[in-house]
């Protein structure tokens, strides 16, 4: 039983919270390049281009409040991504 499964059995509340990061759209992403190289190669053409990028989902005991989601922003700009090159999105998912 995973730690989450625990909580959830306790009847705490436990938020996701899912911080997406991705090149600028200015900034050239050759893995993204090489993707669409090899899409036309496997078979599926139409495709114009791939961004790649990461995703980082956190697991936050209790609710997400102002305070909590400001300072997830903030980790998320100085540690999970690179602010000169990428940009970042956070999703708070129940």
């Amino acid at each position: 039983m995973g730690v989450g499964s625990i909580h959830a059995s306790l009847g705490e509340t436990m938020a996701i919270v899912v911080v997406d990061v991705a090149l600028k759209p200015e900034i050239l992403d050759p893995q993204g390049r090489a993707i669409v190289g090899a899409l036309g190669r496997v078979g599926l053409s139409g495709v114009a281009d791939v961004r790649q990028g990461k995703q980082f989902v956190l697991n936050i005991d209790g609710d997400v409040d102002e305070a909590k989601l400001a300072q997830i922003h903030e980790i998320a700009e100085t540690l999970l991504s690179n602010p000169v090159i990428e940009d970042f999105t956070v999703q708070v998912r129940p």
